[in-house]
């Protein structure tokens, strides 16, 4: 499936986990020193999500997506390939977060999953594994700080 993904365990419960994950985003997104405004909208199957990603030197990134899944404590996955209006828009990936029960706390594993090998590896080299790692290692300190 042309797949990047990270993982962590988190020592925290999972209903916590989800909580940080689903509505505490904003703090979690960007690897510092970027942030995010993530707006999730209706958070349903066909809703639409937008999040906006700022760079120290005042760069701008705006996301806009579709959400494929969201089942609630468990996961959200969503395209960039569908925008409001069901306006078709270039894809780049499927991306998917998912957290489980794993012992005393909890597994949490987001992928990306690209149309094309030339995409997965275009992501890959732009950086993925520091980002999304770093995105994961704020999840995890945030889950465990409480």
């Amino acid at each position: 499936m042309h797949e990047l993904s990270v993982t962590r365990l988190i020592d925290a419960a999972p209903d916590k986990v989800w909580d940080v994950l689903a509505n505490r985003t904003d703090e979690w997104w960007c690897p510092v020193p970027w942030r995010a405004e993530v707006d999730w909208g209706p958070r349903v199957p066909g809703g639409f999500t937008h999040t906006v990603m700022f760079g120290p030197d005042g760069e701008r990134n705006e996301h806009p997506g579709f959400i494929v899944a969201w089942e609630e404590g468990s996961r959200i996955a969503v395209t960039d390939a569908i925008e409001k209006g069901l306006k078709p828009a270039g894809p780049f990936m499927l991306g998917i977060w998912e957290i489980a029960a794993e012992g005393s706390g909890t597994r949490y594993t987001a992928r990306a999953r690209h149309w094309t090998p030339e995409s997965r590896a275009h992501h890959d080299e732009m950086g993925f594994a520091e980002g999304w790692g770093a995105c994961a290692d704020q999840l995890k300190a945030l889950c465990e700080a409480d």
